[in-house]
């Protein structure tokens, strides 16, 4: 059966949409994993296939380019959202994924705005493998965790120049204190409005950007009192805001764009 897709970015962060909708879902890991091979499939950062859902406009669920799947992404989010409110002439649109039932809007500038959920503060919702406070962790530099579906790790630095990510990031990804792995950022507060990020992803390196990074790269600096419930997030490839009142639900507004769409070929599924 012919597989279609979209491939899509949010800043430079790509991302591959498959419409499942009202046929079988054939994506596995292993397909994913070939599809987002940069050399021999599409290539992306993280893969989003869209199903039927009882309760909301549709049901997401998400996979990285290695094969192993994640819970949430807000970037393919936005883009799936986008394609279905482009579709049905709407401004909003309601979509399932493990954090919930989400609610995406197209702003009046053309973006779109997505409710990310309560961020995860908990040592064992991150998780983390030991109890401890989140905000202050006890590896060398104390950086901050929380979750928004996967596991984030902040990083506070003088000069974002200085860090070499790629060296650092895969270190702090595997350790021990993560049992699931984790996103790494690191972050320059250039003001209580404005921070520059660079990332490393869980099972992706180093991307222009990332909407549940940004999110909790956010989050984590308005809980050390760093910054002010609205933030704009400055990353390789270009800004989104993210806003946070300390108590509820992150919001994560930013534009999408469509790049192509193509059918995967056969031999591609088949492998």
């Amino acid at each position: 059966m012919p597989l279609s897709f979209h491939k899509m970015h949010a800043n430079g962060d790509d991302f591959v949409i498959v419409d499942s909708r009202n046929s079988p879902n054939l994506v596995t890991s292993n397909m994913a994993r070939r599809m987002g091979d940069r050399n021999r499939g599409v290539g992306f950062n993280q893969l989003a296939v869209v199903l039927d859902c009882d309760d909301a406009d549709a049901r997401l669920i998400f996979w990285n380019a290695d094969g192993s799947p994640l819970d949430a992404c807000g970037s393919a989010t936005r883009g799936a959202a986008d394609i279905l409110m482009r579709s049905s002439k709407r401004t909003s649109v309601i979509l399932r994924t493990s954090r919930g039932l989400l609610t995406c809007e197209r702003t009046s500038t053309g973006a779109i705005s997505v409710d990310m959920g309560k961020p995860l503060l908990g040592w064992s919702d991150v998780p983390l493998a030991l109890e401890m406070d989140t905000l202050l962790l006890p590896l060398a530099g104390s950086p901050t965790a929380c979750g928004m579906g996967n596991p984030h790790c902040t990083y506070f630095v003088d000069d974002l120049t200085a860090v070499e990510i790629a060296s650092i990031g895969p270190t702090i990804e595997t350790t021990s204190l993560f049992p699931l792995r984790t996103n790494v950022h690191f972050v320059q507060v250039i003001d209580r409005k404005h921070i520059r990020l660079r990332i490393w992803e869980r099972g992706g390196g180093i991307p222009l950007g990332s909407g549940s990074c940004s999110c909790g790269a956010a989050v984590n600096g308005i809980r050390r009192g760093l910054l002010d419930n609205c933030v704009e997030v400055e990353c390789d490839g270009g800004v989104v805001t993210v806003q946070w009142d300390g108590v509820g639900s992150v919001f994560l507004t930013g534009p999408v764009e469509t790049i192509f769409s193509g059918i995967f070929a056969d031999a591609l599924l088949k492998a």
